[in-house]
Order: C-alpha cells, then structure tokens, then sequence
C-alpha cells in the first residue's frame, strides 16, 4: 500500500495539483499551434464569436486610454459608472431591478464564477451541477472548498434536468444549485414552465441558486431566455447571476464579467478580489461600458449568422450514421451523441471513448472538436458554430467522410 505524498515532500499543493486544465482551451491551443506549423486545421473547439468588436466599443477603449484618469488604480468593486451601467442594462434586457451596489465587475465570466463560489460556500458544502456542464464551474466549486454533485442529462431529454433529478441529488449538505440556460455546451434552453419549477424547487428547499447568463441573446426560434429571478421573485434573496460582455459583444479578450448578488455575498467577493487582482483594467471596462450602454444591433447580427450555422451543422452531423445531435436553441455548440461510433473501427483504429475519438478526427482529419469527457458526459463531442461559413462546411464534412468508414 503506498501512502500519500507527505506535504514537505510536494512541489505544488494538493488544491492546486487536482485541478484540470481547461479541455476547450486545450483543444483550440493546439488547433491553433497545428495551423501555425502550416497544418490546414479547422478548430471548432474556442467558444468564442468568429466576429470583431464593434468599432464604437474599441473607440471608447482608445479614447480611455488616452486619459490620465485611467492610468491610476480604481476601486477594486469597479467603475462606479460601469457597475451603474450594468444595473441599468439587466433591468433593460430581463426585467431584474438591482442597485448598483449589488454588481461587482470581474477580470472575465470565469473570476465571477470562482468568486461567488467563495463568497457562499464552506468546506464540504454540495453544488448541485446539471451535466454535460462547462469544464470550468466544478474546477470552481472545488477550488471554493466545496463539492459538484452531479446531475446528468442526456439527448432525450435535450440535455434538461427536471425538478425530480435535483431533488433526488439533495442531500442536507446541499446549498447551491447551478441554473444554465442557454448551455454552455449543449445549447440547451429550458422552457419558462421548467424554469420556474426549478426556481420554486430551489426557493422552498432554501438552497442558493446561480445562474449563469452569458448567452442570454443568443436564442433562436421559439426559443426564450428567462431570467430566474424574474420568474422567482422568492429567490431574489439567494441569487446569484453571473454575466459579461464576451460572448454578446464579440469581447472575449477583453476580460470583463460581472456577479450580480445581494450586497453582503458581494461586499465579500469584493473583498476577496481586492487581495487576488484589484480593479479590472480600466481600459477594457470603459469598453464594457460602451458596450452595455450601447443597443443591440451587433448581437442581432451575430446572432443570424449563428442562425444559419446552426442548422446547417446540425442537418450535417445528424447526416451520419451513428451520430444524433438534438438542435440546440441557444449559445452557438452542437452536442452530438457518438455513442454509437465507440468501438467501432476507423481506418484501423478502434476509437474506446470519445477522447480517443476526437484525437482520431484530429489525427485524420485535422478538424478539433472537444470530447464530451470535458463536459462530464463521455460519448459526446461539443462543436461550436462560431467560425465562419465555408470553415464550418468543410470542417463537418471532413467529419462526414472520415466517420463514414466506420465499420464494426
């Protein structure tokens, strides 16, 4: 029997060690190093909009950076202009009125979500986690001292948990409940009904809620984004939203999110940034600031074209033998099943999982996709719609032909 490694003899702590890297940020990496050694690589594994910042917005950053006012240290909590423009925005486009003192701006979607987790939770206390989940909100919960439990739903329910499986996964341990819709990876939406029952599930049992609502704009068809709080005004007390400007905006490297909670969970995870980084680079939140305070249109823009991609990537995954790939509603991922193409063999290889799957479409084929693996659900693969048209063409039909030579 081998002991553990005592803590003198470790180089990196325990915490620090177990976390994994980020599998989409792997994934585009190395997509991204192939096509610079000259590979012709199609990568449909970034979660990020294929289009440029709106010009206004990286005005105001050029403007921002000229001004001396900018140069110096800010409040740790944000620009009190940006968080009232915030404030101000959530009312505009979901209807939830908050003060600015409940808004604290964040270095990305990703600080909000760690810091919120720390604000609330304390060792050993369970998160309850809808799976397939993004890669990064058990990391989170982890780091914060607490537990993911795990919920998963599959393509026949369109990747929706239902208020039976949650409380079925409530234990007296339970504290938080993690609410996304739209998905991030499936694209799932969750009607207004099944929303609300989730709400109320969640206010009479007296649990937190948090909510991610990045990919709020970005719905297609009949579907709807409905803010939480909104349809459960009992929550408001144990609420957390969570939001930014990358995906709406085309701002992903701009690093700028935001926690939207009650004023003592945020003077905490304000306290907690002032030691960890302080203020978000001015620069980029006189950006942000354009963006909230501006319209819509860009989004409106983007969102056609992901329109368009989306069906065209779903009608052409769901073109292959051994694959079923629900259409998603919102976000801008498909999130085929390839259960069926596991162990099956694919010139010569016999992929076991989708890990080794995707590394055989990337070895073949060179087109990146994610493995579900990263997502908490193997037998899945996530491919984000955000790259352009004729990309996007080729790299699922490259897909097509490869996985056409499955046999058993």
């Amino acid at each position: 029997m081998t002991s553990a490694t005592p803590s003198s003899e470790r180089r990196v702590s325990a915490r620090i060690g177990a976390i994994s890297e980020s599998a989409t940020l792997a994934v585009d990496a190395k997509a991204k190093a192939l096509k610079a050694a000259g590979r012709p690589v199609i990568g449909f594994g970034a979660g990020e909009p294929d289009f440029p910042t709106p010009d206004y917005i990286v005005e105001a950053a050029v403007e921002a950076c000229r001004n001396p006012k900018y140069h110096r240290y800010t409040p740790a909590g944000g620009l009190p202009e940006l968080k009232a423009a915030i404030a101000a925005k959530t009312l505009r486009d979901s209807g939830y009125e908050v003060d600015a003192s409940q808004v604290l701006v964040t270095n990305g979607g990703k600080q909000a979500i760690y810091e919120a987790f720390a604000a609330i939770l304390d060792p050993g206390d369970e998160v309850i986690v809808p799976a397939p989940y993004w890669t990064t909100y058990p990391e989170s919960i982890r780091l914060a001292g607490g537990v993911p439990v795990e919920v998963v739903a599959d393509e026949t329910t369109g990747y929706r948990v239902s208020v039976e499986q949650l409380e079925a996964a409530r234990t007296e341990r339970t504290k938080v409940v993690l609410f996304v819709s739209p998905s991030n990876p499936t694209g799932s939406v969750y009607s207004e009904a099944d929303a609300r029952a989730i709400g109320e599930w969640a206010a009479e049992k007296g649990l937190w809620v948090l909510t991610d609502e990045i990919y709020e704009h970005l719905v297609y068809g009949d579907a709807k984004f409905t803010s939480l709080p909104v349809l459960v005004p009992a929550l408001r007390d144990k609420c957390i939203i969570v939001n930014g400007v990358a995906k709406t905006y085309a701002m992903t490297g701009w690093r700028v999110g935001w926690v939207i909670a009650p004023q003592d969970v945020i003077k905490a995870a304000t306290n907690l940034q002032s030691h960890a980084t302080s203020n978000v680079s001015n620069v980029a939140q006189v950006a942000a600031l354009a963006a909230v305070s501006g319209n819509l249109d860009a989004v409106a823009e983007m969102r056609k074209a992901f329109d368009r991609r989306r069906q065209t990537m779903v009608k052409m995954l769901n073109e292959i033998d051994g694959v079923f790939c629900p259409t998603p509603e919102g976000a801008f991922y498909a999130y085929p099943s390839v259960k069926e193409l596991i162990g099956k063999e694919i010139r010569g290889k016999r992929p076991q999982s989708s890990v080794e799957l995707a590394a055989l479409i990337l070895d073949e084929v060179e087109v990146a996709v994610v493995p579900g693996e990263a997502f908490g659900t193997p037998g899945y693969l996530r491919l984000s719609y955000a790259l352009g048209d004729e990309d996007l063409v080729e790299g699922v039909s490259r897909i097509q032909k490869l996985l056409a030579e499955a046999k058993a």
